[in-house]
């Protein structure tokens, strides 16, 4: 097999055919999460396993809102095979890297039963989060026509939370919490370091709109 850094480009000449201008799921997210994957591996990884799945685990990329969400990760692995077939990775090794592409998914609802599955899930929600978290949440709300938040309630504290809606309620229901469903230690204090800059976000946009920010908001 090609050296790591020869297979990277390989790689990455692949998907930057296939991925879509999406600003959430592009080629920079696929770069962002094969360095988080790094930073999150062991010795004992296999990174050639790891780079493949990382670089190849959007292949399919359907819009938040679209009914098939759920299959793009099974779809995407589907897809891989021929790919890192040509680039000489073994059958085993393709079965490896399916798996963590299938388990990665957060609506797929798979569990990764590999070293290597638990870190590419674990780098892949990392980019949810910090100051790339923030940029991104924005951006697809944006693109889905979603309000920033409720200027009646920024918080929801009088109201159910909802994030096909407003863009800030995303915070609360899924994001702030990811440190906690995080499968590695490496993931889990990263994810911890960077929900600690959304937060001191939070407290400046409380202030800017001239609304408490509720203490449930930031104690996990």
């Amino acid at each position: 097999m090609d050296g790591s850094a020869d297979l990277r480009s390989r790689l990455r000449a692949v998907v930057a055919q296939r991925m879509e201008t999406d600003p959430a799921h592009d080629l920079a997210h696929l770069d962002r999460v094969w360095v988080n994957a790094q930073a999150i591996a062991d010795a004992q990884t296999d990174l050639p396993v790891l780079l493949a799945a990382s670089y190849l685990h959007d292949l399919v990329n359907l819009p938040k809102d679209d009914p098939q969400r759920h299959l793009a990760s099974r779809r995407s692995a589907a897809e891989s095979e021929p790919i890192l077939g040509k680039l000489g990775y073994s059958a085993d090794q393709i079965h490896a890297i399916q798996h963590a592409i299938e388990a990665h998914s957060f609506s797929a609802n798979i569990m990764p039963l590999s070293p290597e599955a638990c870190i590419l899930r674990d780098a892949d929600r990392l980019d949810a989060l910090g100051a790339i978290g923030i940029a991104r949440n924005f951006s697809v709300s944006g693109a889905l026509g979603r309000a920033l938040y409720d200027p009646a309630d920024p918080f929801a504290a009088n109201r159910g939370l909802d994030d096909l809606t407003y863009s800030l309620d995303h915070w609360k229901v899924k994001l702030l919490a990811l440190p906690g469903d995080m499968l590695t230690d490496g993931g889990r204090a990263i994810a911890q370091r960077r929900v600690q800059r959304m937060i001191r976000f939070l407290e400046e946009f409380s202030e800017e709109i001239g609304t408490v920010l509720p203490a449930d908001w930031i104690t996990r």
